[in-house]
């Protein structure tokens, strides 16, 4: 299995994972900063729920951070812009040869 290479996350995203929502609104674990391949566009997407929604960045990070991105955690791009997790899906081909990584879709 072969990892998205480094060379290819050239941007720097801090990442607030979900933790829910409260008595004072929704509820952010501390941030950590993960290091991404940011692509802003606009694109059609659906969120868990099935509901077409649009997103407005989607990047790709290296499988291990996978579980930084539950759906609704606060992530800040490069440009300062803070946007949220509409999902993250896993890119694993089985050991076929392709490039591993998880893709965050971002509203």
């Amino acid at each position: 299995m072969a990892e998205i290479p480094a060379v290819l996350l050239r941007h720097r995203v801090d990442v607030e994972p979900y933790l829910g929502s409260g008595a004072h609104g929704d509820a952010y674990g501390p941030p950590v900063r993960v290091r991404a391949q940011v692509d802003e566009k606009r694109r059609l997407v659906r969120d868990k729920s099935g509901a077409e929604v649009v997103s407005e960045a989607t990047l790709r990070g290296r499988l291990a951070t996978e579980s930084h991105y539950p759906p609704g955690s606060r992530v800040t791009l490069p440009t300062g812009r803070v946007t949220w997790v509409i999902s993250a899906h896993r890119h694993d081909d089985a050991g076929l040869g392709g490039w591993q990584h998880t893709e965050v879709v971002l509203a």
